[in-house]
């Protein structure tokens, strides 16, 4: 059973910190101290996800809760991803301003202002860039060979794509649906939304609890995700540009082996038992088929359109209108000085 804290009042803090975690009881007590030493007496929110730990983890939460009131927890019954630990974090948290980090103490907390910093000159996601990274090399040459390889085909160059320290604006976390493993991808999925995407030099500790949750697995896993990731960003909207070449180019490959053949049968030569024959018909059905699919693939994409009313993030400017004095009632969240943020 899901446990989720009480919601403090309606109008909701500014900053919500959103910290998925599996397994990392030692160093939530911890964590929780370098947070409130960083943010200080700012209103914000502290949203931890136990993604179904199996150790002394929610006890621990619990605690630091009783001790802080803007210590919120999400507690799933077992282990579902850190995806999935995401997405429920965004949909709990009520601040303006998103920041996700790890729980393992190698995502410095006394980093979120240059994060923020990064919003307030106008990106929407800033994602922390690990630039001296504290891994083994088992770990840091795969990931920046796979970051080179994500930024040549998806034409956003960042070079820690995967980091898990990332500040967000509302209306970004609002936006992006966050399922499987496509956590690793949220920059680049932002970016083809057409938000505004940057990244950040941030410290980055070496791990001095547990061990990795992520092993050989991940690699795999982050290649399927690429193609899918590759797909929904350049060809949802236009499924016909993916399949029709490839369709057009098997059509043409069986039409002219079968005129080849043709020219063979007009000079009477058998060309019944000859396996080209097979492979000019195969050809050509295989090219119907993946021009059908990609119609269809139109037709089903014009459909969601439709139904959505929206195919793009984009800003209306409008005139600067007259300010109105605010309601004598109004409560709004106010955002931690540069005495709260430091």
């Amino acid at each position: 059973m899901a446990y989720a804290a009480p919601s403090p009042p309606s109008t909701g803090p500014w900053l919500s910190l959103v910290i998925p975690l599996f397994n990392e009881a030692e160093s939530l007590g911890e964590l929780h101290h370098l947070i409130n030493e960083s943010l200080g007496d700012g209103e914000y929110e502290v949203i931890f996800v136990d993604d179904g730990s199996t150790d002394d983890s929610f006890p621990v939460l619990r605690q630091v809760q009783q001790m802080d009131a803007r210590v919120r927890i999400i507690r799933f019954a077992r282990n579902f991803g850190k995806a999935e630990a995401l997405a429920a974090g965004f949909r709990e948290s009520r601040g303006q301003v998103v920041i996700t980090m790890d729980a393992d103490l190698q995502d410095d907390p006394r980093e979120i202002p240059k994060l923020v910093n990064a919003l307030d000159r106008g990106f929407d996601l800033a994602t922390g860039w690990k630039r001296e990274r504290r891994d083994p090399p088992s770990k840091t040459l795969p990931s920046r060979l796979f970051n080179a390889f994500t930024s040549l085909t998806t034409g956003l160059a960042l070079h820690d794509l995967n980091s898990g320290f990332k500040a967000y604006r509302r209306r970004v976390v609002a936006d992006l649906n966050v399922y499987g493993e496509l956590h690793r991808f949220l920059p680049v999925l932002a970016y083809w939304k057409g938000f505004r995407v940057t990244e950040v030099p941030v410290v980055h500790h070496p791990r001095r609890y547990g061990k990795s949750k992520y092993g050989a697995r991940r690699f795999l896993s982050g290649a399927l995700d690429l193609m899918t990731v590759l797909y929904l960003t350049r060809f949802q909207r236009k499924p016909l540009h993916l399949f029709g070449p490839i369709g057009l180019a098997c059509l043409a490959a069986g039409l002219a082996v079968n005129v080849y053949l043709t020219g063979l049968w007009f000079t009477h030569e058998p060309i019944g038992t000859r396996p080209l024959l097979q492979l000019g018909v195969l050809l050509m059905v295989m090219g119907v088929q993946f021009l059908s699919l990609g119609l269809l693939g139109e037709m089903v994409t014009l459909n969601a359109v439709q139904d959505k009313h929206r195919a793009h993030v984009y800003e209306v400017l409008d005139p600067w209108p007259q300010p109105l004095p605010p309601a004598p009632d109004e409560a709004m969240p106010s955002r931690p000085g540069q005495a709260s943020i430091r």
